[in-house]
């Protein structure tokens, strides 16, 4: 077994306690999995410390609800920065039992706490990762909740996050209506 794949066990047996379920698996073990699925699409060539962070960005995630935090943005915010920094803790524990150079450790570390967004093409990889994941498995059913209005602004939010790259990439893989496809265009959003 490589380290990879060692570090990846222990995320998965870590989120197999997860007591949610969807499709008959626990969420974030099946969030992890698909983080992997949508990496190894976009990503087929990332070194261990992305391809560790995609599919550990979840990790006990349900551990920390977002219940317990206020409401509103400000709450939303800080619970997501706490999270962040509980799964690269949790992720960087497990690189290091499984022998990785500090370096790569603190870069997962960085890549899960979001840190150099926009700046560190990993860190990009990542929050590409994840607007895909999101995209493809998650926006469908979270449409059904919000009004048409909001979700227009989240697609916006997300297109936002993403590389050019990768927004170019999702305007040729995912059909999507004009005003959201607009969100993702390089050119309307100047």
């Amino acid at each position: 077994m490589t380290s990879r794949q060692q570090v990846f066990a222990a995320i998965d047996a870590a989120n197999a306690a997860d007591p949610r379920l969807e499709d008959g698996q626990p969420v974030e073990l099946l969030y992890g999995q698909r983080m992997t699925a949508e990496q190894e699409r976009l990503y087929p060539d990332a070194s261990d410390a992305l391809a560790i962070a995609c599919r550990g960005q979840h990790i006990e995630r349900w551990l920390l609800p977002r219940k317990d935090f206020p409401e509103g943005r400000e709450g939303y915010l800080t619970w997501r920065r706490e999270q962040g920094r509980r799964h690269a803790e949790r992720v960087m524990g497990l690189m290091r039992d499984a022998g990785y150079p500090e370096e790569q450790v603190d870069h997962a570390g960085r890549m899960l706490r979001k840190e150099g967004i926009k700046r560190d093409p990993a860190v990009q990889a990542l929050e590409d990762v994840a607007c895909f994941t999101f995209i493809r498995h998650y926006l469908g059913d979270f449409a059904t909740t919000q009004e048409p209005d909001a979700l227009l602004v989240i697609v916006q939010k997300t297109a936002r996050k993403m590389s050019p790259q990768a927004r170019t990439r999702a305007l040729a893989e995912f059909p999507m209506p004009a005003q959201f496809a607009a969100a993702f265009d390089l050119e309307d959003a100047r």
